[in-house]
């Protein structure tokens, strides 16, 4: 198999009891080209030389949720699982959702992690308030290798923020402190995106060929942005595109049984992303086999799905594997 081509990998470190796709390292890889039929945890090459991937004309999507009130158990994670729904409904695919501390060094690593597998858009979640914890935009500096300065566009929209809610006696006053004008201070090449909820400005930020996108991480906040003034940003990155999906029901109790039929879809289907989901062993277990697309139209997707799931039906019959759905 030519190197770049897709491979599937069944049951690896990535994700335990479920088939995922792999793309076979590059000509340049030191490693036997067998070496790599199941690409796992303890392969000795870097990341890079093999990124994990689903399907080569999707747009990837990963996730960095900052705070340590989320990693004491304090609040529940309800961004990542928001914008996750967002990116399937605009044809795109989270592949990485990770929570860091409120530290900036980790911040930035965990971004620059991302730019590294490839990510085409990175939201952030978290840290763009007034407080010293609020150190996500100074991270995504650093990860960008420019300095921090004061926005104007950025400072303009808090001023007005400010004035608007002393207005309505939210605040005492509108008077521009430190730790207000902290909200307007931008990685040098952030576009500013206004919150129509708060007073945090969110920024996007060119790293690369990814795009940094951070959002405040008051969840309401967070909402208002995506399904606001950030809706023409993802229209650009996504497009139109549709994400399908179906699910299959296999009346079979031994998962090593679909593997062989499983493979066969994947080759044939590279499209279509094939998950199985196993719970235990028994004669009375039944699979479930997610079988998921993106494509440039709804009906381009549905067109991909049946055929893949047509596919599989047939190909489990000659097997003795009943389908239903």
């Amino acid at each position: 198999m030519p190197a770049g081509s897709w491979q599937l990998a069944v049951g690896s470190g990535q994700q335990e009891d479920s088939f995922c796709y792999f793309q076979l390292p590059t000509a340049n890889c030191p490693l036997p080209t067998a070496q790599c039929q199941l690409l796992t945890a303890h392969c000795p090459l870097p990341t890079a030389h093999c990124l994990l991937l689903y399907n080569p004309v999707v747009i990837n999507v990963e996730i960095l949720t900052i705070g340590n009130e989320i990693l004491l158990g304090l609040i529940q994670d309800t961004n990542s699982n928001y914008l996750c729904r967002v990116v399937r409904g605009m044809g795109g695919r989270v592949r990485h959702i990770a929570i860091v501390r409120d530290e900036a060094d980790e911040i930035a690593i965990g971004i620059s992690d991302s730019i590294e597998r490839g990510a085409d858009v990175i939201f952030t979640c978290g840290g763009l308030g007034p407080t010293d914890d609020d150190v996500t935009l100074a991270a995504v500096a650093k990860a960008s290798g420019c300095a921090i300065t004061i926005n104007t566009t950025a400072r303009a929209f808090v001023e007005r923020r400010y004035r608007e809610l002393a207005s309505q006696g939210h605040v005492a006053n509108a008077l521009m402190n430190e730790s207000r004008l902290k909200m307007a201070r931008l990685p040098e090449r952030a576009e500013p995106i206004e919150n129509s909820i708060g007073v945090a400005p969110a920024a996007i930020v060119r790293i690369n060929n990814a795009r940094v996108i951070s959002l405040p991480g008051v969840p309401a906040e967070l909402k208002g942005i995506v399904e606001g003034a950030l809706q023409s940003v993802l229209t650009e990155i996504f497009g139109y595109g549709s994400y399908r999906e179906r699910e299959l029901i296999v009346d079979c109790g031994d998962e090593s049984q679909l593997a062989p039929i499983l493979r066969q879809i994947a080759s044939v289907h590279p499209e279509v992303y094939i998950k199985s989901r196993a719970s235990h062993f028994g004669p009375d277990v039944k699979f479930r086999i997610l079988l998921s697309a993106s494509a440039a139209s709804g009906a381009e997707a549905d067109r991909l799905i049946e055929s893949a799931a047509s596919d599989f039906t047939r190909i489990a019959a000659r097997s003795n594997v009943p389908t239903t759905e």
